[in-house]
């Protein structure tokens, strides 16, 4: 199997975890870990709510001894937040989101909105390698036009030790499918590790893309299914495809349970949503999670749970 190697951390194998909003807290990245990826990414934090302690924010990039490689995924609007927020952080491995498309992060010209400005990323970029051991970034092929090639040189040339290509343009959905000939393209063009992302739900799927690649990315196809590391590791090593096994997912969301209890990660709606996720491809699956929406606390999950294993 392909190694990833960034800056100088050694992964065990190149699949990791991507950072995504109200999903990666430090019990999903636990539970994914066990499952097989190698690397971890917090939620993307603004860099304003770091400088203002925010209560919220803080735990968000809350982490354990276990939850180890961490990147920090930060986003922002200019370099002095950057630098005022990594000083706060104290963090040694940091990643730069430029490719988040939400409206509220973009009119804060933040995120996806980067992409506009490839110079700026690069002072971004600078900046954080005053404070920080290794810097990755997160991009797309552009905001409404792309600019990839130029993205990934400029990147490069302001030191970032690794950059992760989502490859969609900021202003597309999951409707258009991620464009990986785009990665391969960055891939011979610059010289640091690139890791691919989008569409990328199999282990077919990961093996296409090490083949033009060095690492994948695992987004929505991680969501109420951590054991897709396990199955892709399975596949990157046999060729052959593992089936999904509704068990061994619910034992899964059951470890999320109890670390989101000793990691006092207690927020119940967020419980829920990821629980739902976790509930698929059984009789009356809809039902149960229509069911699991309705409890109002962990205990209530937790009984239920037992009632569909």
């Amino acid at each position: 199997m392909k190694k990833l190697k960034i800056s100088d951390i050694s992964l065990t194998n190149p699949v990791v975890l991507a950072p995504m909003l109200e999903i990666t807290n430090l019990p999903f990245r636990l539970i994914c870990r066990k499952a097989g990826a190698s690397l971890g990414f917090t939620e993307m934090v603004y860099a304003s709510a770091i400088i203002h302690r925010n209560k919220r924010t803080l735990n968000m990039i809350k982490s354990s001894k276990e939850d180890s490689p961490l990147g920090i995924q930060i986003t922002a609007n200019n370099t002095i937040e950057i630098k005022k927020a990594l000083d706060c952080m104290k963090s040694k491995f940091v990643d730069l989101n430029c490719g988040c498309p939400s409206d509220r992060i973009i009119g804060n010209k933040a995120g996806a909105y980067l992409l506009n400005s490839p110079e700026k990323i690069a002072e971004m970029i600078k900046t954080m390698k005053k404070f920080a051991t290794v810097i990755t970034v997160k991009v797309r092929l552009g905001f409404k036009k792309n600019n990839a090639i130029k993205l990934a040189k400029t990147i490069e040339k302001a030191g970032a030790d690794a950059i992760t290509v989502h490859a969609r343009l900021a202003s597309q959905g999951y409707d258009f499918p991620a464009d990986w000939n785009w990665l391969k393209k960055i891939k011979e063009s610059i010289g640091i590790p690139v890791i691919g992302n989008g569409d990328i739900l199999t282990g077919e799927d990961a093996a296409k893309i090490l083949d033009i690649t060095d690492g994948a990315m695992i987004a929505r196809a991680a969501i109420g299914d951590p054991l897709v590391f396990e199955r892709i590791i399975h596949y990157l090593k046999t060729g052959k495809e593992k089936e999904f096994n509704f068990k061994k997912n619910i034992l899964a969301f059951k470890d999320y349970l109890k670390l989101s209890e000793k990691h006092k990660f207690t927020n119940l709606a967020q419980i829920k949503y990821l629980g739902s996720k976790f509930i698929r491809n059984i009789p009356k699956a809809s039902t149960y999670r229509d069911k699991l929406m309705h409890l109002s606390s962990i205990d209530e999950i937790n009984n239920f749970i037992r009632t569909i294993n």
